[in-house]
């Protein structure tokens, strides 16, 4: 992991197209320009948790065949 410091206006440039500009910093908020083609997917990273989460909790309710399980019957929880 590469660990630098920037100032507002200052760039970061990642392999051939993509630039990440420090555009303000206000306390412990930094907000962050990012330039890149379009096909060049980006996510926050707490939404992709997010979503591995989710998809975790819906692995482990589904049965071997991808649905539901059925309820337990009364008693045996």
């Amino acid at each position: 992991m590469l660990v630098i410091t920037r100032k507002p206006g200052q760039t970061i440039h990642i392999g051939e197209g993509i630039v990440v500009e420090v555009v303000a910093v206000r306390g412990d908020q930094v907000r962050l320009a990012i330039s890149a083609d379009r096909s060049v997917p980006i996510h926050r990273g707490e939404l992709l948790e997010q979503v591995a989460e989710a998809n975790r909790a819906a692995s482990t309710a589904a049965g071997p065949t991808g649905l539901p399980l059925p309820p337990l019957p009364r008693g045996r929880r």
